[in-house]
């Protein structure tokens, strides 16, 4: 069985957060997404300090699976650079796995 992986992302708002995280689940990048609601951000961009709003998720799925994930994350996100990272997880329940295992990927 895959390892299971957490991607987190941030998005420009709720909705293209949904609109991405529904499209991650329902072509099996994910089996479930969090969307954690807004964040501030602040961050350097084009030689200035910048501060925004932004909306923060986290996407589960496979090991094997998240290269495909990031790639699809990075095509419909209307950042140039959007930031999206893998964080492992180290342990997790079976049928918790088994359910990730089942509903993503294929």
């Amino acid at each position: 069985m895959d390892d299971v992986v957490s991607v987190y992302a941030i998005f420009a708002d709720g909705e293209e957060a949904r609109r991405i995280g529904r499209t991650a689940v329902e072509e099996r990048l994910a089996a479930c997404v969090n969307i954690l609601g807004p964040c501030q951000s602040i961050y350097r961009w084009q030689d200035a300090v910048e501060e925004t709003e932004e909306v923060a998720a986290v996407f589960k799925t496979g090991a094997a699976r998240a290269p495909r994930l990031i790639e699809r994350i990075a095509a419909l996100h209307s950042y140039d650079v959007p930031a999206i990272t893998v964080l492992p997880v180290a342990d997790t329940l079976p049928r918790y796995r088994a359910w990730i295992e089942e509903n993503s990927g294929r």
